[in-house]
This record gives C-alpha cells, sequence and structure tokens, in this order.
C-alpha cells in the first residue's frame, strides 16, 4: 500500500488524465486532439481550484458570478486572457454543471455568452496559434458544453451501474 498522500490526492497530471480519456470516451476518435486537450485542462484545472481561492481565479459558483464578473466589470472585455477565463468558466458551469445550474439558469443564453468570450479572446490573442483554438473554441462551444454535460452524467452514474455477475467457478 503507497503513501497515504497517493490514496488522498490527484495532481495536476492525474486531473489532466482522467479527464482526458474521460472526454475521449464521449467525443469519439475523430475529435480534434488540440480541442481534447484544452478541455481535458479546463475540467482539470477547475476540479483542482476552490470556490474560495485567494492566489488564483476562484471556481465560480454559478453562471451568475459568472456575469457579475465579467459582464457588469466592462473594464475586462479588452483582456483576452480575461475573456478566456471567463469562456472557460461558463463552458465548465452550463456544460459540467449543467444539470445544477438549469434550475437557475438559460443554459442556451450562457452559451452564447461563453462562445462570445472565447471570441474576444480570440480577436485579441497575440498568438496565432492561440487565436485559432479560441475561435474554433468559440465556434464549436455548443459541442464542447454537451459533451462537457453528457461526461458528468456518465460520471454521476458511474458508482450505480451494477458490475457484470461473476461467472461461477467450476471445482
Amino acid at each position: 500500500m503507497g503513501s497515504l498522500a497517493e490514496l488522498l490526492a490527484t495532481d495536476e497530471r492525474q486531473a489532466l488524465e482522467f479527464f482526458f480519456e474521460r472526454l475521449l470516451d464521449v467525443s469519439g476518435p475523430a475529435v480534434d486532439p488540440q480541442e481534447l486537450a484544452y478541455n481535458a485542462s479546463v475540467l482539470a484545472h477547475y476540479s483542482q481550484v476552490s470556490t474560495h481561492a485567494d492566489l488564483e481565479f476562484a471556481t465560480p459558483t454559478n453562471l451568475s458570478a459568472v456575469f457579475d464578473h465579467f459582464v457588469f466589470d466592462t473594464t475586462l472585455v479588452n483582456d483576452s486572457l480575461m475573456m478566456e477565463t471567463a469562456g472557460a468558466q461558463c463552458l465548465v458551469l452550463a456544460g459540467f454543471f449543467e444539470d445544477q445550474m438549469r434550475r437557475r439558469h438559460n443554459i442556451r443564453w450562457y452559451a452564447a455568452l461563453g462562445a462570445s468570450f472565447f471570441k474576444r479572446a480570440a480577436v485579441q490573442e497575440p498568438s496565432v496559434a492561440k487565436a485559432q483554438l479560441l475561435d474554433t473554441l468559440a465556434r464549436r462551444f455548443e459541442t464542447w458544453r454537451q459533451r462537457h454535460a453528457r461526461l458528468a452524467r456518465e460520471l454521476r452514474d458511474e458508482p450505480y451501474l451494477l458490475p457484470p455477475p461473476k461467472p461461477p467457478s467450476i471445482m
């Protein structure tokens, strides 16, 4: 048996691998690897950041927090990193946490908002390669949002699946 820390902790790499494999399962083999890696990294990141983090952007508790922070504060609209962060937070909350957010928020509206955040980030991004990725994420936001939601449902249902019965042993 390994150390107690190994049993209780998941590092960044393990979280990334977990979400990469699971997103690949719900996306299929034809998925773009760069988009897959980006989306897995978003889920891995927000799975390890507290809603009360002080050193980096905290994971928002709901879509209203994203709206309050990124729509009301008009000083952030020209900041590529802030617009990317807003898009990623919309993706996680409207996608992975869709079932929880749907009770209070219009998921379609927030999906359109998230896509617009990625689009703004792409326009302002100095790196051509990253700008292209952000533009692609903006155009495929709904597809990825649905994949995040499907993954969440599968992970939520997984503990309830019964393992197949073991065949009787022959003695």
